[in-house]
């Protein structure tokens, strides 16, 4: 009896054609039809790893680390300035799923940026913001606001040391008025003052000190006095 071969399973032409188009490893500049480029690594037709891309019609460009398809891990974003024709830094530190993600910096001007921690495109955690008007805040922040602990040290070195609540000052805080040498210490409710004490601070060192000094306070207890009015407001 003779001897049969098994037929060999041939792939079909659809199968064949999509498996060698799928990109994987370092490949050349890709170019797609709106005009932008990829130039990197790839992964079952995905970026994937260290790759650099440019978006023609928004005048930007990612380079750094790509998971799956999406910025993820390290790398710096950067817009084209109309007037040099060059691209200008905004962003450069942690991506996660196409979102700033973990420590990072973004510039909004030369004189404004933020360097801290991101959630999902919004800063979150511990960070440092210069503002363009000289001001700098320094603290825990919340979905783009300050919130918990922080300083905010104005441009005329006055200052702001205490609890702030999606972006006001609320809770324990302290206000040093470096500029006439005085200090407020007390209790603050959406950005106001409620109760609190006012001393003299580094009055001889002030710039403009006001022209008498604060007698010394004579209750017997100022704590209780501020833990009242504070209780008072929490039952609200």
């Amino acid at each position: 009896m003779p001897h049969l071969k098994k037929p060999r399973k041939v792939e079909p032409l659809s199968k064949l054609w999509d498996r060698k188009a799928q990109k994987c490893g370092l490949r050349h500049t890709v170019y797609s039809v709106n005009g932008d480029e990829y130039t990197g690594d790839w992964l079952d037709s995905k970026k994937h790893g260290k790759g650099t891309q440019i978006w023609k019609k928004a005048g930007a460009i990612y380079d750094g680390d790509w998971k799956y398809g999406k910025r993820d891990g390290y790398g710096t974003y950067s817009k084209l300035l109309s007037v040099t024709n060059e691209y200008s830094r905004e962003y450069s530190g942690g991506w996660e799923n196409d979102k700033k993600h973990g420590f990072g910096t973004y510039f909004y001007s030369d004189t404004a940026c933020y360097e801290g921690e991101w959630s999902e495109d919004q800063r979150s955690g511990w960070g440092r913001m210069y503002y363009e008007n000289g001001d700098i805040y320094e603290g825990e922040w919340l979905k783009n606001k300050h919130h918990g602990q922080g300083m905010l040290r104005l441009a005329n070195e006055n200052r702001y040391e205490g609890n702030w609540k999606y972006g006001k000052k609320n809770g324990h805080g302290k206000f040093f008025y470096l500029d006439k040498g005085q200090l407020y210490e007390g209790f603050w409710v959406d950005g106001v003052a409620k109760c609190g004490t006012v001393s003299d601070f580094g009055r001889a060192e002030a710039p403009t000190p006001t022209i008498y000094p604060i007698p010394k306070v004579h209750l017997l207890d100022v704590r209780s006095v501020l833990m009242e009015t504070q209780s008072t407001y929490h039952s609200e």
